[in-house]
């Protein structure tokens, strides 16, 4: 079972790296550029932002069952886009 969630890209000859995710500075403020950003989740600060609403309101619906989220690297909560955008439209 895989690891890791995205491959560094690799630009032309030679084994040069470029970086695949935004600083968080530089994350989506809405929804709809969240969609169109092409990321597949976001961690519950980005999803709070994106939402308008706190870190501990996402983490409490994480905890409660309303949003899904999985587990990645050391332990790092995500939230898949897909979950968001459900999220949207059922409220």
């Amino acid at each position: 079972m895989p690891t890791h969630l995205a491959e560094p890209v690799q630009h032309g000859e030679g084994n040069q790296v470029a970086a695949v995710a935004p600083s968080p500075t530089e994350a989506p403020k809405h929804a709809e550029d969240a969609a169109q950003t092409g990321r597949l989740a976001y961690s519950v600060q980005e999803a709070a932002d994106l939402l308008g609403v706190s870190y501990y309101s996402v983490y409490r619906l994480v905890q409660r069952g309303k949003l899904k989220a999985c587990r990645a690297l050391r332990g790092k909560l995500l939230v898949p886009r897909s979950e968001l955008l459900r999220l949207l439209k059922t409220e």
